[in-house]
């Protein structure tokens, strides 16, 4: 049987002159190479090189108009199999919100950008019972940005919204900056809370985002990498089992280590190390279909670019 197209379970595209994504203005240079625009057309490019056949393109900013420029560019290229947009969980006026957005079929869930509130805690008490129930109702997901500073309350809203589908970003965002320690509060934390969140059916978890998290030479993918990830993989198999993690990018956040390449062969060495076929291609591509619900029947992004006609594009977006 010949494989599915592999799947990117979360990168991101914006246009900075659209004006909502206050976090690339934050004071560290290095975002000075992410203040530009990000478009489908770019990261076609990389689809091509590496065999990436289709995508769930993941919210950068806090707003609902983000959520309909995502689902533009999703309209004009079907290749990106899902959006994850956002609505504020804590409105009830976001059940009409929801509503509406999901009369679209690439509207697959939000995620509330729960590391950048000044409330730990903000996920287990602030959502309106009303909107994560429309959640539900609707057959929506919910990506968690989170730190290790969240994790518990992220365990006790999952504990009560059994029914709400979850996946972990970045896994959590161990502090691969840190070193390993069993007795660093830190660690600890993350490895209490991957733990506690493995318990629970409804969980997935995102192998992406990592390298960013890194510090020195791990940063830039190869054998550092490998040795100071392989913990963490480790971890996220005990608590999750192949059948809920997907492999993601997180492009183009991830440049500010390295490049598509590096992470895409660093994440590889350690599924290609450890796991049998078929769970291999549950990571790279069956537990994004099913947790998403994508169709991945239509145009795929890794097609070779047209040497004739109209170049494929996305035209006004």
């Amino acid at each position: 049987m010949t494989p599915r197209p592999r799947i990117d379970s979360h990168h991101h595209l914006w246009r900075p002159a659209r004006g909502d994504y206050g976090w690339l203005d934050g004071p560290d240079p290095a975002l000075s190479t992410l203040r530009r625009d990000v478009l489908p057309e770019e990261f076609k490019t990389l689809a091509r090189a590496h065999g990436i056949g289709h995508s769930v393109l993941v919210q950068a900013a806090p707003t609902v108009a983000e959520t309909r420029f995502l689902l533009d560019l999703a309209a004009a290229d079907p290749w990106i199999a899902g959006v994850v947009g956002w609505v504020d969980l804590s409105d009830p006026a976001s059940v009409d919100t929801l509503d509406a957005l999901a009369g679209d079929p690439r509207f697959k869930g939000v995620r509330p950008m729960l590391q950048d509130l000044p409330e730990a805690d903000w996920i287990a008490q602030a959502p309106h019972p009303a909107v994560v129930r429309t959640l539900i109702r609707l057959g929506l997901r919910l990506d968690a940005l989170v730190t290790p500073r969240e994790l518990p309350a992220l365990c006790r809203f999952v504990a009560d919204w059994p029914e709400l589908p979850v996946v972990l970003d970045h896994a959590g965002k161990p502090p691969l900056a840190r070193p390993l320690d069993r007795d660093d509060p830190v660690w600890a934390s993350w490895q209490t809370g991957l733990a506690t969140l493995g318990q629970a059916p409804q969980l997935m978890c995102k192998f992406s985002g990592l390298l960013t998290e890194a510090g020195g030479a791990a940063r830039l993918g190869g054998e550092a990498a490998l040795t100071r990830l392989r913990p963490v993989w480790e971890h996220l198999l005990q608590a999750f089992g192949p059948g809920r993690l997907m492999w993601g990018s997180d492009w183009p956040v991830l440049t500010l280590a390295c490049g598509y390449d590096r992470w895409l062969s660093c994440a590889d060495r350690l599924i290609d190390d450890s796991l049998a076929a078929d769970a291999r291609q549950a990571v790279r591509t069956g537990n994004a279909v099913r947790f998403y619900g994508l169709d991945i029947s239509g145009p795929r992004a890794d097609a070779p670019a047209p040497t004739t006609g109209q170049p494929d594009g996305t035209g006004s977006h």
